[in-house]
């Protein structure tokens, strides 16, 4: 037997917004438990061990199957529950389960998902040997120069099945996926390489040629094999293979002479045989030192050459061509460093660049490095092209989201729904919301299409409105009337409550409002509020961190109460102007009212353990907190300088996350990661202020002239 890895990945809205503290569970497939992780705030979980059968067994075809499995159930709040079964486990290899959870609004039915991941297909026996090859190419329209699509609509059926969903995947995404339900990673780097140029190439040829929608489908191709490519919705990928795709995503088969992609046809070789590659003939060329070229002219003309595209659309700037390392300097180095500025509003674990001046220094390296990480990159802190377009990716992404909360904004949604009822061939204002609110929920909700925003209610927003219907299980009419536009505002209002806000910028303090705050209230006041004191409950753990909702409740209630009584004003649980001036003085202050320890302390010379007492205990109890913040598996401390058993278990807890010995006591090791993990906690909440200071003063400046 080998050993195998497993790690995962959370989020909502495709990597737009990591899900932090959601439950997972890993289990063997009779149901017992193996594992209970916890996502970090980054969305992710620590890697885990898992038995595999030995790699050998899938280097040659053969009936048993080279890997393992397991079933994975994730919870989080407010979400949807996922279970992936069947995740693919091989010896030597990371897989990486992507689980892209689904906001659960109260009282709507079908937010739970199960997927079950098939075996691969160079196991089973594909469409195309069941039914034969599927019709002769039609003429197609051909697009006027080759493209890299930023996305990918996947049809997750045969062409002519009108109840599959199309899902809108990632392009880069999608070949991942393809390659790890077509490919094992075990194989050599050359077989796997030349297997994925094929699947890039085909995939972009039917974008070229226009392929499905030149025949009147609204997909660009389908996961049927009888015609295309094996796609797995919820399937696990890789990490290997995933590295790989993201060095070459941008690279295609072409025949000397000729503008569009090869149409690469491949099968297995082995229970299905056709014209074009073999996959299982590329394995033995491999380990005979083939390069991926010379395999793919072992199976296609003579006179193919792979070729690079940066014609890719929605990403506005292309990779230098160099990469980008320190010492390096410059406009593109720049727009990076604001990129990844950005980023960290979302993924605050990335630290921040606090001087974006086009210099390549230490702190960019780290914050690289730190991306590199979360995203499956090799964590070398140099900007290469897979580093480059993936930040450009996840910037994209999270800057539209950013884009559309604003565009909502100047909508003006009210509370409720409008009282009309639209359908098709309506015009006016309330189909722009109906729009705006379709796109929004577009981003988080795969097989919802987004539309233009033409204020016209016209064909594609009328099935955009069908999807949703389906996805919600409503009468899907297409019509928009009073269950509809419930609906609608429900799941809106449960996708917008979890794409982070840019915070308020520290050192501008918001008047008071002019009005007490308490039980009850609402509004961009108590979202300042909440904001203000889910900050400085990092930094005090007697003091609960209320969710950011807008809504005065009971959490709400108990942090003003807690703030008060541990700054001697009246324990009313009201914000009256002494309470606001307060909160906003001490979120105002460089560190909450509360100064943490420079990173970077040293070693106190002797142990610390139970019992211990004193200013070391007191640095030790802050680093932890504030490590906390980014791994909710450690639990917070009183920071009173006393080694308690409740400092006992946060310091077993940290030294269990990060395999150093767990026997409660902070030794040298010990004290160092400490250190170092406080670093980039430290880190973490300076970029939160750079970033909200540099980025949201229009925000503030608006929302201080409301108040």
């Amino acid at each position: 037997m080998g050993l195998g890895y497993l790690r995962v990945r959370v989020f909502a809205g495709y990597e737009t917004v990591p899900i932090v503290r959601a439950s997972i569970v890993i289990k063997n497939t009779d149901g017992g438990t193996l594992y209970n992780l916890t996502s970090d705030s980054s969305g992710l979980t620590q890697t885990v061990e898992l038995l595999a059968p030995d790699k050998s067994v899938g280097l040659e075809p053969s009936d048993q199957y080279p890997y393992s499995v397991c079933d994975t159930d994730v919870r989080a709040d407010g979400y949807g529950a996922v279970t992936v079964r069947d995740v693919q486990i091989f010896d030597g290899e990371t897989t990486v389960l992507p689980v892209n959870m689904e906001a659960a609004p109260p009282g709507l039915s079908g937010a739970d998902q199960e997927f079950i991941i098939p075996p691969s297909t160079l196991i089973t026996q594909s469409e195309w040997e069941q039914n034969g090859p599927p019709e002769e190419q039609r003429r197609a329209r051909m697009l006027r120069e080759v493209i890299i699509p930023t996305y990918i609509v996947v049809h997750l059926g045969s062409p002519s099945n009108t109840e599959a969903e199309n899902l809108r995947v990632n392009f880069t995404d999608y070949i991942k996926n393809v390659a790890s339900h077509e490919l094992y990673p075990t194989w050599p780097d050359a077989a796997l390489r030349a297997n994925i140029y094929c699947q890039i190439s085909f995939a972009i040829n039917r974008v070229y040629t226009e392929w499905y929608p030149s025949q009147g489908y609204n997909f660009n191709i389908t996961n049927s094999t009888a015609y295309d490519q094996y796609f797995v919705k919820g399937g696990n990928v890789f990490d290997n293979i995933s590295k790989i795709v993201d060095e070459i995503f941008n690279q295609y088969i072409r025949r000397t002479g000729h503008m569009e992609p090869f149409f690469s046809a491949f099968c297995n070789g082995t229970t299905v045989r056709c014209p074009g590659l073999s996959q299982w003939g590329t394995v033995p060329l491999a380990e005979q030192g083939r390069a991926p070229i010379e395999i793919l002219k072992s199976f296609y003309p003579n006179d193919i050459q792979i070729v690079t595209s940066n014609n890719i659309q929605n990403i506005p700037q292309s990779y230098p061509g160099n990469p980008l390392n320190t010492g390096a300097s410059g406009a593109d180095v720049k727009k990076m460093q604001d990129n990844l500025n950005r980023i960290r509003v979302n993924y605050p674990l990335i630290p921040v660049i606090s001087k974006p001046d086009g210099k390549f220094g230490a702190q960019t390296a780290e914050a690289v490095r730190v991306f590199q990480s979360v995203f499956d990159l090799t964590p070398d802190g140099v900007i290469g092209k897979s580093t480059w377009y993936k930040i450009s990716s996840v910037y994209n992404a999270v800057a539209n989201l950013g884009e559309l909360d604003s565009e909502g904004e100047l909508i003006g949604l009210g509370a409720a729904p409008p009282g009309v009822v639209l359908r098709e061939g309506d015009r006016g204002r309330d189909v722009v919301s109906l729009q705006y609110i379709l796109n929004f929920i577009a981003e988080f909700y795969a097989n919802v299409p987004a539309v233009l925003r033409n204020s016209l209610f016209d064909i594609a927003t009328r099935d955009s409105v069908l999807a949703f219907q389906k996805n919600f299980n409503l009468a899907q009419d297409g019509v928009v009337g009073p269950s509809t536009w419930a609906a609608l505002y429900q799941v809106y209002r449960s996708v917008e409550a979890s794409v982070p806000k840019m915070p308020p910028a520290p050192g501008l303090q918001p008047a008071y409002p002019g009005a007490p705050l308490r039980m009850g209230s609402r509004g961009e006041n108590v979202v300042l509020l909440q904001t203000f004191l889910s900050a400085i409950a990092g930094y005090y753990p007697s003091i609960p961190k209320p969710a950011v909702d807008g809504v005065f409740g009971g959490v709400t209630q108990s942090a003003v109460i807690a703030f008060q009584r541990l700054f001697a004003l009246a324990a009313d649980g009201i914000v009256g102007p002494a309470t606001w001036n307060k909160i906003t003085e001490v979120y105002s202050s460089d560190s909450a009212g509360q100064a943490p320890p420079a990173p970077g302390a040293p070693y106190p010379g002797a142990p610390l353990r139970v019992g211990s007492q004193g200013a070391n205990v007191r640095i030790l109890q802050q680093y932890i907190n504030a490590i906390a913040d980014a791994y909710p598996s450690i639990p917070k401390v009183t920071v009173d300088g006393v080694f308690g058993s409740g400092t006992q278990a946060a310091v077993l807890a940290f030294q269990r996350l990060f395999a150093l010995t767990p026997d409660g006591i902070a030794g040298p090791r010990t004290w160092d990661g400490l250190v170092y993990q406080y670093g980039r906690a430290a880190s973490g909440r300076a970029a939160t202020m750079a970033v909200a200071q540099a980025m949201s003063g229009v925000m503030l400046g608006r929302m201080l002239l409301k108040v």
